[in-house]
């Protein structure tokens, strides 16, 4: 029997705060344990595209093991219109390690919908949108029952469109998604990957970009940049330096001076709640 291995830390931190979201290949059992004892805020066992069709049963097998014996994760199901869709549902969806699920190819809101309540009543659904139409149909996603939050799914969505990867590029893209999560009520978005053998500077400088566009996580592809990214996505030591001397003059009981006061203020508290959550206001 698997034991419960997961990160204490991660798995206590709410699913709509999570940084990093780690797809792990679900044909390769191995590097289950080393992705629950990473700090990766989330974890998401991936049958769909890292997968080929040959292995998706294996996978799906592999991930049920795991799920109901001890281990915590979402998984990233085939696209519905795929043989595996109905059959992933069934196999995953009452398991009691399951977080959530991910829906790849999500152009149209009631794929959502379908999907929330095929699965179980109140399972969330991680929308990832790798399409012009998806991300055109982003608002509609964001509002559609069962609508946890939007991913963007960079690369296929540059193949659908001929989008080079220049941050430039896909900008409209990534804020489309941001005023739909907005508008949806949901957490930000969670952006794309950085390439699997990005090194740490490469996973900052996409992170920077990513927080740039109001984004709040991101896939990641190798537990190697989970902590890189975890850092670069989370309020930096400005930030809180910044933040604690206006907390701090707010209690000694500073007087309004403009309209930016509490705006600001407002923006120190958010600062000062999620360095709290990630462990970094007293660091």
């Amino acid at each position: 029997m698997t034991e419960t291995v997961r990160n204490a830390r991660a798995a206590a931190l709410p699913a709509k705060l999570s940084r990093s979201w780690l797809l792990v290949n679900a044909a390769k059992e191995e590097i289950f344990t080393p992705a629950q004892t990473s700090e990766a805020d989330s974890v998401i066992f991936d049958l769909e595209a890292s997968v080929s069709d040959d292995k998706k049963l294996e996978a799906r097998d592999n991930v049920v093991r795991a799920l109901e014996n001890g281990m915590s994760a979402w998984v990233r199901i085939n696209k519905m219109e795929s043989e595996f869709w109905d059959d992933d549902l069934a196999a995953v969806a009452m398991l009691p390690g399951l977080r959530g699920v991910m829906l790849p190819e999500t152009e149209r809101p009631e794929q959502v919908s379908y999907t929330a309540m095929r699965a179980k009543a109140g399972l969330p659904v991680l929308a990832l949108l790798e399409s012009a139409r998806g991300v055109e149909n982003a608002t509609r996603i964001a509002e559609a029952p069962g609508t946890f939050r939007l991913a963007f799914g960079t690369n296929d969505f540059r193949k659908d469109t001929g989008f080079s990867g220049d941050p430039m590029a896909l900008a409209y893209a990534r804020s489309r998604l941001t005023i739909a999560s907005r508008m949806g009520g949901l957490p930000g978005p969670i952006d794309g990957p950085s390439p699997a053998d990005a090194d740490d500077d490469k996973v900052w400088a996409d992170a920077e970009i990513t927080h740039m566009m109001g984004m709040t996580g991101k896939l990641v592809l190798t537990v190697d940049q989970v902590n890189t990214l975890n850092e670069a996505m989370s309020p930096s030591e400005d930030e809180r330096d910044w933040a604690r001397q206006m907390l701090e003059a707010a209690q000694g009981g500073s007087e309004i001076t403009d309209g930016s006061y509490l705006p600001r203020l407002a923006r120190a508290k958010k600062i000062a709640s999620l360095a709290d959550t990630y462990g970094l206001w007293n660091a």
